[in-house]
């Protein structure tokens, strides 16, 4: 399909332009629903929903490896700023292994 844009008005090359934008994104849309399709397939075959191994995935941030005394509900992975339950523990004179699950 060729077209002559040098004959086209700017109207119709903005138009054109609308469409080109329009297939684009549809052509997109397209493309991510069958790699959900693909992904889900993919996920039954092991066994699992893909919304199983997702939560999984986005919910964590890695395994806790300090815990607070206080209340051991607390947990820190050891990456980021440390929480202020950290902080106090530390200021006490405890050391971090102290802390450690």
């Amino acid at each position: 399909m060729a077209i002559n844009l040098e004959k086209m008005s700017l109207e119709e090359l903005k138009d054109l332009g609308k469409q080109v934008e329009s297939a684009i994104k549809g052509f997109e849309k397209r493309r991510k629903k069958e790699a959900l399709i693909a992904a889900q397939k993919a996920a039954q075959e092991h066994g699992f929903s893909l919304e199983d191994i997702l939560s999984e995935k986005s919910g964590s941030k890695g395994m806790p490896k300090y815990a607070n005394p206080a209340n051991p509900d607390q947990t820190w992975t050891g990456r980021g700023r440390q929480p202020a339950w950290v902080k106090d523990a530390l200021a006490k004179g405890k050391k971090i292994d102290d802390l450690a699950i």
